[in-house]
């Protein structure tokens, strides 16, 4: 070997052993990125779809007071007590009713003040003017743990994970609706003179609490006849 050719090989080793190790590094942060993105599209989908209960619950809110509310007693509807509900006379300013928890029922880690969250995630509400049927926040986990008759403990962990999503909906009374066959649509200035039907649009929110809360807002028009 020639004498400018000593520790070549070394020289060698050691440029390869530094190309493989950026190449490693280069790795574990895209597959780092690659399941943080994963993660944030999995909460985004459960999210949607607590959303979408908010949506179903606001809806079921209208049809049980359009058909008379329910007696969970006697399990029958109360049907002289049918209406077409109406706004109340205040501007909605984005509170919630928290129905079935508290901080103690979900955990302080857990409890989201029922707030303007879900307001807020809508751009295009007349701030100035917007009043409300009704506006409730419900918490998820808890919700699923009530249905539950009897439960292994694995279904118990689940749900107290669960705890950290909430739903929640505010439905305003659009106003008449007036309609004539299938396909017609809902008029932005429509008033209460009509005859044909009663408008309502349902807000709903899924939310994931954190310091980095997940949003997702849906919103539903529904017509009912008078």
């Amino acid at each position: 070997m020639k004498a400018n050719e000593k520790g070549f090989a070394l020289v060698l080793s050691l440029v390869l052993m530094l190309a493989m190790s950026l190449m490693g590094g280069a790795l574990i942060v895209i597959s780092a990125g690659d399941h943080k993105s994963n993660n944030r599209n999995e909460d985004y989908q459960q999210v949607f779809y607590v959303a979408e209960t908010a949506l179903f619950e606001g809806e079921k809110y209208l049809y049980n007071q359009f058909m008379g509310p329910w007696n969970t007693s006697t399990h029958k509807r109360n049907t002289s007590a049918r209406s077409l509900p109406a706004n109340k006379t205040s501007v909605y300013t984005g509170g919630m009713t928290a129905k079935n928890y508290t901080q103690n029922s979900v955990g302080k880690e857990n409890y989201l003040l029922p707030g303007p969250l879900c307001y807020n995630s809508y751009r295009d509400i007349d701030r100035g003017d917007l009043k409300v049927v009704i506006s409730e926040s419900w918490n998820f986990g808890v919700v699923l743990k009530d249905s539950f008759r009897f439960a292994t403990q694995d279904e118990k962990d689940e749900v107290d994970k669960l705890k950290k999503y909430y739903y929640q909906y505010f439905i305003t009374r659009i106003g008449s609706a007036p309609y004539r066959g299938s396909g017609s649509s809902v008029k932005k200035g429509a008033n209460n003179t009509g005859k044909d039907g009663m408008a309502y649009r349902v807000y709903g929110c899924g939310i994931k609490h954190g310091s980095d809360p997940t949003v997702v807002a849906l919103e539903s028009v529904v017509v009912l006849p008078k």
